[in-house]
């Protein structure tokens, strides 16, 4: 399949059609790669991948993808570029598209993303950042769709910070139409320009009660709780204790929940070492799915 945009930024670029279509084409890839069917797709493809931010699941999935895809990957650290002695993201976008024939960034700021699929004239992926995570919430869906079968009536519970992974994620459920409940303390919430334009095609519920938002759910979804709303730790520590995701909480969910995290997960703060370990955990699945909707995605922005 190709995708109509160029680039993956925040999830919101793709149709919703292209979405489930690219969640079935990366379950579809899982299955190939599992009976030693692959195909080198991305044979003599190379991609770049800029890391400001320490990474273990973006880093290794990318690599390997594209190794199973028959491609290459060149890893660059922004501090050892030269735009860490002052060349402009428009030089360094223009200067890789030459290159390379896809980028990668995980970075913090946003804007940083933005200005270099401007100017680069290859795709250009959102491996993370402080406001989104789009490759993370295509594994996550995938992951919902694996274990359910369907969008359809499948609910998904937040609880925590109403982070760059959350906003993504709300995008996905627009998509899918699937609802999503999210329970952040006051001041913690979702972008809600995201809000607003997602719950035009489902329905996104803000509390700050997590018992209720995890009430009847198919999904309890958590992350870490260094948020991007403050860099005042000792303010989330506050609320640590009442939006932990405990054996408690998940019993609130439908018996079949399943719990998920992005990981990395700090155990025995946002969520127990029980929960994490637990029967209900997909967390392990869900980190594996991060491979094969990475090779899905370089399949379709490449074109191949």
């Amino acid at each position: 399949m190709k995708l109509e945009t160029k680039n993956l930024l925040t999830g919101d670029e793709i149709s919703n059609k292209e979405f489930l279509e690219l969640i079935d084409f990366s379950i579809k890839l899982k299955e190939e790669s599992k009976m030693g069917k692959g195909k080198p797709l991305l044979e003599n493809k190379t991609l770049a991948m800029l890391f400001e931010k320490p990474s273990t699941r973006t880093r290794v999935s990318f690599e390997t993808g594209m190794l199973q895809l028959g491609g290459h990957t060149i890893n660059l650290s922004l501090n050892d570029m030269q735009h860490s002695r002052g060349e402009s993201v428009e030089d360094t976008a223009k200067t890789l598209s030459g290159y390379v024939d896809a980028i990668m960034a995980r970075v913090y700021e946003h804007d940083f993303i933005e200005k270099l699929a401007k100017h680069a004239t290859v795709p250009v992926i959102n491996g993370l950042s402080n406001s989104f995570h789009p490759c993370q919430t295509l594994a996550d869906m995938m992951t919902i769709k694996e274990q359910f079968g369907v969008f359809k009536d499948i609910k998904i519970a937040w609880v925590g910070d109403g982070n760059n992974v959350c906003n993504s994620l709300i995008f996905g459920c627009s998509k899918t139409q699937t609802k999503i409940s999210i329970a952040t303390p006051k001041g913690f919430e979702p972008d809600p320009e995201v809000v607003k334009k997602a719950s035009k095609n489902t329905t996104v519920d803000l509390t700050t009660d997590p018992k209720s938002a995890v009430k009847d759910a198919n999904v309890v979804m958590t992350d870490t709780f260094m948020s991007i709303h403050t860099s005042d730790s000792k303010q989330t520590e506050k609320f640590l204790p009442s939006f932990q995701v405990d054996q408690s909480l998940m019993i609130k969910a439908k018996k079949d929940a399943i719990f998920m995290h992005c990981l990395p997960a700090k155990r025995d703060q946002e969520v127990t070492s029980e929960v994490i370990d637990g029967e209900q955990s997909a967390v392990w699945i869900q980190a594996e799915n991060r491979l094969h909707t990475q090779k899905a995605l370089l399949i379709s922005l490449l074109g191949i």
